[in-house]
């Protein structure tokens, strides 16, 4: 079975993904929340141009300056208490997982809009109490700015309560799974969605267009791609999927058909279609993933921790992400949308190999390991595909392999050979 990779417009785009990156800063959601504050303490002053105003009831200054004031004063101090509540569940993240979940976590909606709320609260706060304080507000205005006031201490309450809740979970191991295995079935099923939408790889002599400079492919805008294309009359054949490893002497992709351009200009032109940085990302990668899911059950499988029960967990999240996309690869049907991009296929053993090497040889130690993984891939085996069950076999007898060596026990090694035999017949 291979598995083609395409990103598609309903895909993620070039926008879409340097917005998605933006909003994992945690500055911006503070920053939006800030400049909506302050709009939101200069718009009761625009109250007054309605003719009812008159008739609404009169909020003295002194109540609202108190209601301010109690906010101006704690909201400060909560937002540094939940900055460093989320710098401590980012760090569990890091030392119980691996750091490479470290975007996934900081990026929490929750978190972030909780910290977004109680900064723009003080913001909000402190702008109305220097509006309200030098007389700009009249009868309506303030009436107006009370409403915003009750608003915003009403969602600073729902804000902390939710938080509260998800601060207690995140950096948590089992949180943080949950959140490696969503964020790689995101990535799988976008893959599915787009699997077909590319050509098939040309044949002839095709030209390389190298990289400019070292890093990993983190997105490709595949409809940049096909404009380039169609503009200069070829086809692309793409050789770094995101994930790969560029350098200046490795080729993004693989031109046929005679082109025009300057040699230089090609490059940069082809190079800007792709996105590329010094780690691996999420949203576009499967693979990565995969390999995140791997090293937390290493770390798990370490003498330091030997925590057994969170590598077969993750045994379990893997059997559910690949039967899931096992699935869905036969369901899917999607019409061509780019006719001069071949994309070229993934192959199930590399998939493999990210998910259950790593664990097949640090979790040899153990019995319960070693029958789990031994049980999960007859699981994959067993799902009606002739490469995943040909995957499933050759990591099966890897893992029962790496247990001859490492079970010390006669009796523990007949147990995992005999299931071995029993589930591929060998």
């Amino acid at each position: 079975m291979k598995l083609g990779f395409v990103l598609k417009n309903t895909g993620i785009s070039a926008t879409r993904y340097y917005f998605a990156r933006l909003q994992e800063a945690l500055w911006f959601r503070p920053l939006l929340s800030c400049l909506l504050s302050i709009a939101a303490a200069l718009l009761a002053m625009l109250v007054e141009q309605i003719e009812l105003s008159q008739s609404l009831p009169d909020i003295s200054t002194a109540s609202i300056e108190k209601l301010l004031t109690t906010i101006a004063s704690s909201m400060l101090a909560i937002a540094v208490f939940a900055v460093g509540s989320m710098i401590s569940a980012y760090a569990s993240a890091s030392s119980s997982a691996t750091p490479r979940s470290f975007s996934l976590v900081v990026s929490d909606d929750v978190s972030q809009n909780a910290l977004s709320t109680f900064i723009g609260a003080f913001i909000f706060s402190i702008v109305a109490l220097v509006v309200l304080l030098n007389d700009f507000y009249t009868r309506a205005g303030r009436f107006v700015l009370f409403l915003l006031t009750i608003i915003v201490f009403a969602m600073v309450i729902l804000s902390f309560v939710r938080w509260v809740d998800r601060i207690a979970r995140l950096g948590r191991l089992g949180n943080t799974i949950d959140k490696v295995e969503n964020a790689t079935a995101s990535a799988m099923t976008r893959h599915i969605n787009n699997s077909n939408q590319g050509i098939i790889r040309p044949e002839g002599s095709m030209e390389a267009i190298n990289a400019n400079h070292v890093g990993y492919v983190q997105h490709i805008d595949i409809a940049k791609l096909q404009c380039l294309a169609e503009t200069l009359k070829v086809r692309f054949t793409v050789e770094m999927l995101p994930g790969s490893l560029s350098a200046p002497n490795s080729p993004l992709v693989l031109m046929s058909g005679h082109c025009d351009l300057d040699r230089d200009d090609l490059q940069q032109k082809v190079a800007a279609a792709f996105v590329i940085g010094r780690q691996r990302t999420f949203e576009s990668d499967p693979r990565f993933g995969l390999v995140v899911l791997s090293q937390i059950a290493s770390r798990a499988l370490s003498p330091a921790v030997n925590d057994e029960g969170t590598a077969i967990d993750i045994l379990s999240t893997c059997l559910r992400l690949f039967t899931r996309y096992q699935q869905q690869t036969q369901e899917n049907s999607q019409q061509m949308l780019y006719d001069r991009i071949s994309i070229p296929p993934l192959n199930i053993n590399d998939m493999f190999d990210d998910a259950f090497n790593a664990i097949a040889r640090d979790g040899a130690y153990s019995i319960m390991v070693a029958l789990r993984h031994q049980k999960s891939l007859h699981t994959l085996a067993m799902l009606g595909d002739a490469a995943l069950r040909d995957a499933a076999q050759k990591h099966a007898k890897l893992a029962l392999l790496h247990a001859k060596k490492q079970l010390k026990l006669a009796i523990e090694i007949d147990q995992v050979t005999a299931l071995y035999h029993q589930n591929f017949g060998e």
